[in-house]
């Protein structure tokens, strides 16, 4: 155990998880219907049979949709039916659109749903887009251009920069536009001093984190780990904090500690580099082990170089310690150099600095090289690679 509130909290104190965020207040909900004739309990046989036959909804669920949607004639709906297909959906999308939106087939969508598509073709949406936005998020549909889509997309945009960026954050991340609470909580960031760079990684990267319920706690949690909100590895150290359950974070501390780190070399190779808590317990094990075992060297060394650990093994690590370990032998290399400075660096500069300045062994040094490379890629192309 850490001896201080803040190690403790780094080992004990994973937040649990949360129970699904409420959902928004659905409008909309009301029956298109106009007669009174009909029963509230009563189903309407004419928008079950349209709704089955039609729009691919099993009996029950038509029988359910038919409180929400009345259907005289199948003139209205097959007309929305029409509307969509001439946008670029398919029958499939649309009827999964209705399924979750049935009010949409007793709709004026040149009213109600073009104005919509109109918005995000102009901030560079291609036809293709809107389908695949709106059938994984249909919801948007039901709410104000003016008052919602826009003030959200533009608050989006503030972060991500680029339309391009931020139409592919909507499509690929629905909950933008769907949850009140992650624009509080984007808010809540703002104030707290969150960079805006480090907003833009969760916003792309691990959303869910913004729907976060008690987003402050996690906010709290990470400052006291000595991260500052300023930097951008603040949000790094968000998501790998919220990302990792309690038990697989405790698994990885007890990892490290059998290869002789203690709670502070835990938390300060955590603040070098907060990914390295995302690294699986085994890939964690296998390079310590290789490092350890196999090269001779000393496990603190990769405190000082943690992000390695979350390096290809036979891509990376291998070929340049064959490398290293050829010019510690060959004495071209001081004994007390850095061991981490040439696994860090870019294979351009990996090249210049460890293989082509010198000029005696530069043929045998790149020959090793590439038959580490080699193997690696051949082991890869015939699915024996090292896990990851």
């Amino acid at each position: 155990m850490f001896n201080s509130q803040r190690y403790r909290i780094l080992v004990l104190l994973k937040p649990p998880k949360l129970q699904p965020l409420l959902p928004l207040p659905f409008y909309l909900k009301l029956k298109f219907c106009t007669t009174t004739s009909q029963s509230e309990s009563e189903p309407d046989s004419i928008t079950v049979s349209y709704l089955v036959n039609n729009a691919g909804f099993s009996p029950e669920s038509a029988l359910k949709a038919s409180k929400r949607v009345c259907l005289k004639t199948p003139e209205k709906p097959d007309s929305v039916f029409t509307f969509f297909r001439n946008h670029g959906f398919s029958d499939s999308n649309i009827r999964d659109i209705v399924k979750k939106e049935p009010w949409l087939l007793s709709s004026d969508p040149h009213n109600s749903v073009l104005p919509k598509f109109t918005f995000f073709l102009s901030k560079g949406a291609s036809p293709s887009d809107i389908p695949r936005m709106l059938t994984a998020n249909p919801r948007i549909l039901q709410r104000s251009l003016e008052n919602y889509i826009i003030p959200r997309y533009d608050l989006l945009k503030r972060f991500l920069k680029s339309d391009k960026v931020t139409l592919s954050c909507m499509i690929r991340h629905t909950f933008a536009l769907s949850y009140n609470v992650s624009i509080a909580n984007i808010k809540l960031m703002i104030d707290y001093g969150v960079c805006d760079l480090g907003i833009a990684r969760l916003l792309l990267t691990r959303p869910t984190i913004l729907a976060s319920t008690n987003l402050l706690k996690t906010l709290e949690e990470v400052k006291d780990f000595g991260f500052d909100p300023s930097k951008s590895t603040f949000a790094v150290a968000m998501v790998a904090w919220k990302g990792v359950s309690k038990i697989r974070w405790n698994e990885k501390v007890d990892v490290f500690k059998k290869w002789g780190w203690s709670d502070e070399t835990i938390l300060r190779a955590f603040r070098r580099e907060p990914n390295v808590m995302l690294i699986s317990s085994d890939k964690i094990k296998l390079v310590m082990s290789f490092w350890v075992n196999h090269l001779g060297w000393d496990a603190l060394a990769l405190t000082k170089g943690p992000r390695i650990i979350g390096y290809s093994l036979e891509r990376r690590i291998i070929p340049r310690a064959s490398v290293v370990q050829f010019l510690l032998k060959k004495g071209l290399r001081k004994k007390n150099a850095s061991l981490v400075s040439p696994f860090l660096m870019t294979e351009k500069l990996f090249l210049d600095k460890f293989i082509k300045c010198f000029k005696e062994e530069s043929s045998d040094l790149l020959k090793l090289y590439e038959e580490k490379l080699n193997l690696a890629y051949t082991r890869e192309n015939s699915g024996m690679s090292i896990p990851k």
